[in-house]
């Protein structure tokens, strides 16, 4: 992964990304662009957290606009202690050469309450050319 990261605050817990395009998956003459985005999440606060839902906005660089939301991230859905932190890799297909991903998390507390986490906004930018032909 790269070493530009993006970061986020929400309520004790931050969220980092480091996105890395992906030549050897991408397939320009095909209209196939792929990113790998790595994330960490960090829980500061004092609770007991549980990463029970993702919500992604990607948007490509046409405007074109994909929600994707479902259970936990990578089929897990990790718990966090204070002071602890989860990371894991994903990916994401686009085509066009250059795109963004922002989201959010739904944690639940120990309670059963929820805490919306913001992932940060992120560019995917591949080495070709941000206009398209």
């Amino acid at each position: 992964m790269t070493d530009a990261a993006y970061e986020a605050e929400t309520g004790g817990v931050i969220v980092r990304v480091r996105p890395r395009y992906i030549p050897e998956q991408s397939d320009p003459a095909l209209r196939r662009w792929v990113w790998a985005y790595q994330i960490e999440i960090v829980n500061l606060s004092s609770e007991v957290l549980t990463l029970r839902e993702r919500h992604w906005i990607i948007t490509d660089a046409v405007a074109r606009t994909e929600e994707v939301k479902g259970p936990g991230v990578v089929g897990e859905e990790p718990t966090l202690h204070p002071g602890q932190s989860y990371t894991y890799v994903s990916g994401c297909p686009l085509s066009t050469p250059s795109g963004s991903m922002v989201g959010a998390y739904r944690m639940e507390r120990g309670d059963g309450s929820s805490l919306q986490v913001k992932i940060p906004a992120f560019s995917l930018d591949g080495p070709e050319p941000r206009v398209l032909n």
